[in-house]
C-alpha cells in the first residue's frame, strides 16, 4: 500500500480537523506569549508618556512589572482569546483546503507559489475574524488605557466610532499580513523540505522551522505593523481637528511627522521576539493535533502501531492513504 504522509492529512480528512488543530495551535500561540505582544504595543506608540518610554523589550517589562503590576501585560487577554481561535480555526482550514486544491494529485510537493497563494487565501478569512479583536486589545494595551474590560472598550468604540472603526486598520492588516503570512509558509515549507522531507511528525523541525519563518516575516512587515496600531489605537496626540486617522497612507504620514523614518521599525526587536516563539509554538501545536488526530483514527479503524517502538516518527510513517478522519 503506498504511504501516505500526515502532514496533509488523509484526503477524506473532514474541515472540523483542521479548525481543530488550527483553533487550539491558535489560542496557544497567542496566550504563551502576550505580555510580549504588549510590549510591542507599547513602544509602537508614536509619542509615548514619558514613564512608558522603554529603551528595549528588557527595560519595558521590567519597567511596566515594576510600575504598573505583571496584570497589566495581560490587558487585553480575553479579546484575543475570543478572536484567536475562531481566526486560526479559519486561517489553517482555509490554508490546508487551498494548498490540497492548488497542488492537484501531487499532496505534499514543495511548491513555493502554491504554498504563498494558500498562505493569501487563509489571510483574508484570518483578519476578517481577528481585526475587532485586535482593535479591542490593542486599546487595552496602551499607557494609561481608560478601559477597564474588553467589553467596556468594545462597548464604548461601537457608541462613540461606529462599527467601522472595528475595521479602519483591516486593509492595512491585509497589506500587512499577506506578505507576512505568504513569506511565513513559504520558508516554513521550504524549511521542511530541508529538515523533514519525509514529512513525518517532527516536534523538532517543525519548531524550528516555525521560528525561522516567524521571524523572516516579522522583521520584513515591521512598519505595515507600526502602521496598524496607530489605526487601531488612534493616538489623541496624532489625530488633527478630531478626525480620524482612516487609512494607510494617512497613517504613513503621520508616523513619518511624528519620528522619521526611524518611526517606522518601532518595535522591531518585540515583533521579532513576539513572533519567533509564538510562530514555532503555533506550528507545533498545529502538528501534534493533525497527528493525533489521524493516529486516534487509525486505531479507531483497528491499525495496530508498533508499540514496541515508541517512537512518533515510526508511529507517524505508518500512516496509508485513504483513511479519514470523522
Amino acid at each position: 500500500m503506498e504511504d501516505d504522509d500526515y502532514e496533509s492529512l488523509p484526503p477524506e480528512s473532514t474541515m472540523s480537523t483542521h479548525m481543530l488543530a488550527g483553533a487550539a495551535a491558535g489560542i496557544m500561540e497567542h496566550s504563551i506569549m502576550y505580555p510580549v505582544d504588549c510590549i510591542k504595543t507599547r513602544m509602537q506608540v508614536l509619542v509615548p508618556d514619558p514613564r512608558a518610554n522603554y529603551r528595549s523589550v528588557g527595560d519595558a517589562l521590567v519597567q511596566i512589572v515594576r510600575y504598573e503590576g505583571v496584570r497589566t501585560t495581560m490587558r487585553g487577554f480575553s479579546a484575543m482569546i475570543g478572536g484567536a481561535g475562531p481566526a486560526h480555526a479559519m486561517y489553517f482550514a482555509c490554508y490546508e483546503k487551498m494548498k490540497k486544491l492548488l497542488q492537484g494529485s501531487k499532496p505534499g510537493t514543495g511548491n513555493a507559489m502554491v504554498h504563498g497563494l494558500a498562505g493569501v487565501g487563509a489571510t483574508f478569512f484570518h483578519d476578517a475574524v481577528m481585526n475587532p479583536a485586535d482593535v479591542i486589545k490593542q486599546r487595552m494595551q496602551v499607557y494609561k488605557s481608560p478601559y477597564k474590560t474588553c467589553l467596556e472598550c468594545g462597548t464604548h468604540i461601537l457608541k462613540t466610532e461606529g462599527f467601522a472603526a472595528f475595521y479602519r486598520s483591516f486593509t492595512t492588516q491585509l497589506a500587512m499580513n499577506i506578505p507576512f503570512q505568504s513569506l511565513h509558509f513559504i520558508i516554513y515549507e521550504a524549511s521542511q523540505d530541508l529538515l523533514n522531507k519525509d514529512r513525518q511528525y517532527n516536534p523538532k523541525t517543525h519548531i524550528i522551522s516555525g521560528a525561522m519563518a516567524g521571524a523572516v516575516a516579522a522583521a520584513a512587515t515591521t512598519p505595515l505593523d507600526v502602521c496598524k496600531t496607530l489605526l487601531n489605537t488612534q493616538e489623541r496626540c496624532a489625530i488633527n481637528k478630531g478626525n480620524a486617522i482612516t487609512g494607510l497612507t494617512q497613517a504613513c504620514r503621520t508616523i513619518y511627522e511624528f519620528q522619521g523614518l526611524s518611526g517606522f521599525f518601532r518595535g522591531l526587536s518585540a515583533r521579532t521576539i513576539y513572533q519567533m516563539p509564538s510562530t514555532a509554538i503555533s506550528w507545533f501545536v498545529y502538528e501534534l493535533f493533525k497527528y493525533l488526530l489521524t493516529k486516534r483514527k487509525q486505531d479507531s479503524d483497528g491499525f495496530v502501531s508498533p508499540s514496541a517502538v515508541p517512537s512518533l516518527q515510526v508511529h507517524a510513517s505508518t500512516l496509508h492513504r485513504g483513511d479519514s478522519i470523522p
